[in-house]
């Protein structure tokens, strides 16, 4: 990987990075996908290999995180309400990542309760 990008985010597949980066595209921000071509030839790898990385120049990333937080899905509950903080109220909630600790879960993962982090304030929930 080239030392001048940064991984913004990461996709399970290429056309949700292909969303994104044409957005980031069209403000003039240097972007690039990583292991798109290895996912599309074979779509069952994206977990093993870390999904596509879509990378943006280290001088346009402050500017480019900015855009992604402002265009990309956050969490709703089941009727499809926006889930709020419960520490600052946002409504930028996000899956958090897992963090299996015990060897049940390790072994039972669809038993794992879901967690949410607010992307604003990093409360975990």
């Amino acid at each position: 990987m080239n030392n001048n990008y940064k991984t913004l985010a990461v996709f399970e597949y290429s056309t949700e990075a292909h969303v994104v980066k044409s957005r980031l595209d069209s403000e003039g921000l240097l972007t690039m996908l990583m292991d798109e071509k290895t996912i599309d030839a074979d779509p069952f790898i994206s977990n093993a290999i870390g999904g596509v990385k879509l990378l943006i120049h280290y001088k346009d990333f402050e500017k480019a995180a900015a855009i992604y937080n402002e265009i990309r899905i956050y969490q709703k509950d089941k009727n499809g309400n926006a889930i709020s903080c419960t520490n600052c109220s946002s409504n930028r909630i996000l899956v958090a990542p897992i963090q299996r600790k015990n060897m049940f879960y390790m072994l039972f993962p669809f038993f794992e309760k879901r967690r949410y982090i607010c992307n604003n304030c990093k409360t975990i929930f």
